[in-house]
């Protein structure tokens, strides 16, 4: 009897071993940020185009390779439990118009740099991997580049991107979280403060 229990719990843990470690395929997620990284360095970056081309250009693969949706509901942290649903939306509205238009404007410091992979690592979250990077620079150590990937459905997307050791999306949880609360106006001043930034 108590080797039968032995057997069953070996089994039992090979099999949430086995889905745990299928979660998230990990090879799919670093080609998918293969694939964002060179598509944006060569038919954005390195492109012979207007710079109004680019913006639109940066906007599509940034909204495509990111699910800002998910990411605006982690930056709001728990104020996103208390904000209405037409707040939510206006946020979500905002926190993507003003992320396109910052990042569409720094995106050419990236500008004759490459993407060096080296591979992915675990990730606590359910559904999530980081694929890690590294950019050469012109002067000192290569930058440090973390990608932060969610698969949903067989489908990937960028959740946060960690420079260096820093969060993107924890330091705008940190920032927003505070000004919510220094703020009489709570959300809806967060959100007008957004929108003159764009």
């Amino acid at each position: 009897m108590k080797n039968f229990l032995y057997a069953l719990c070996a089994a039992v843990m090979l099999t949430f071993a086995q889905t745990a470690k299928a979660e998230v395929d990990a090879a799919k997620a670093e080609a998918f940020v293969k694939d964002v990284t060179a598509q944006g360095i060569k038919d954005i970056i390195n492109a012979n185009i207007s710079q109004a081309e680019k913006d639109a250009r940066f906007a599509k693969l940034f909204n495509n390779a990111l699910d800002l949706d998910f990411i605006g509901q982690f930056v709001l942290g728990r104020n996103w439990r208390t904000a209405t649903p037409a707040q939510r939306k206006e946020f979500i509205s905002v926190y993507r118009q003003l992320n396109v238009s910052t990042w569409s404007k720094r995106f050419d410091e990236f500008k004759g740099k490459e993407f060096v992979f080296k591979g992915t690592s675990p990730s606590n979250s359910k559904g999530q991997v980081f694929v890690n990077t590294v950019v050469p620079m012109d002067q000192g150590e290569p930058a440090k580049v973390a990608w932060r990937v969610r698969e949903k459905n067989g489908t990937y997307k960028v959740v946060d991107i960690v420079i260096e050791n820093v969060s993107l999306a924890i330091t705008a949880r940190n920032e927003y979280t505070a000004f919510i609360k220094n703020n009489p106006g709570g959300l809806d001043a967060l959100i007008a403060n957004l929108k003159s930034k764009i």
